[in-house]
């Protein structure tokens, strides 16, 4: 029994520590976006998670000023299409908020068309929950020590695990419905063709019979 808790301590540590490298060796990407097409991203950010997001585009030649053309559109909008952040045209930009509602959000990105065509680079960074919170600025803004910072991390992790627990299970019964309805809904489909191809049968021996009859073959 003893050997099980101390199996499942370690394997609790391995993933709290691999979580803890993934949050702090997060990188930006980067978008290549050639003038006149769109591109979009999508985060899957649960109700009441923090979000922020920051992007600018890459100058091609750092000795002169950005080009005219160099310009974005840039709109970050809900599953249900409620617009969060909007900017047209600029060169960089950033926004912020807490998720009202779980779901699929987006950030579409737009350089105008121009002849000949041209391709912006643009560096993004979307950051969502435990991820979006800089605790470097908390520990110099709280004037706390550095263990107590990590440790208040580590309780944000932990908490992040257990709602993202909370919100897969909860997916997990959404689907689970879903697949009910479907399944009821294709049985009593698959029902209503036996019965109208029963039908279609029948009518159809009924019609040969009586054809046979005036034909008197029977």
């Amino acid at each position: 029994m003893s050997m099980m808790f101390q199996l499942n301590s370690v394997v609790v540590a391995v993933v709290v520590a691999l979580l803890i490298m993934l949050i702090e060796n997060a990188e930006c990407m980067m978008l290549d976006l050639q003038s006149g097409v769109t591109k979009c991203i999508t985060e899957d950010i649960k109700e009441n998670s923090m979000t922020v997001g920051k992007y600018n585009i890459i100058n091609p030649n750092e000795a002169s000023p950005l080009p005219d053309t160099h310009r974005l559109t840039v709109r970050v909008s809900s599953p249900h299409g409620n617009n969060y952040h909007y900017g047209d045209p600029v060169e960089s930009g950033n926004f912020a908020f807490t998720a009202a509602e779980s779901g699929d959000y987006t950030t579409c990105f737009f350089v105008r068309d121009h002849k000949p065509q041209i391709t912006v680079t643009i560096e993004f960074d979307w950051r969502t929950g435990i991820a979006a919170k800089d605790w470097s600025k908390v520990a110099r803004k709280g004037q706390i020590d550095t263990m107590e910072a990590e440790l208040n991390r580590l309780n944000d992790i932990v908490q992040s695990i257990h709602d993202e627990m909370f919100y897969l299970r909860e997916r997990e019964e959404e689907m689970q419905l879903l697949n009910r309805s479907t399944n009821s809904k294709m049985a009593s489909l698959s029902f209503l063709s036996l019965v109208v191809c029963g039908s279609v049968a029948g009518f159809q021996i009924w019609h040969l019979k009586k054809f046979f009859e005036r034909k008197k073959l029977l």
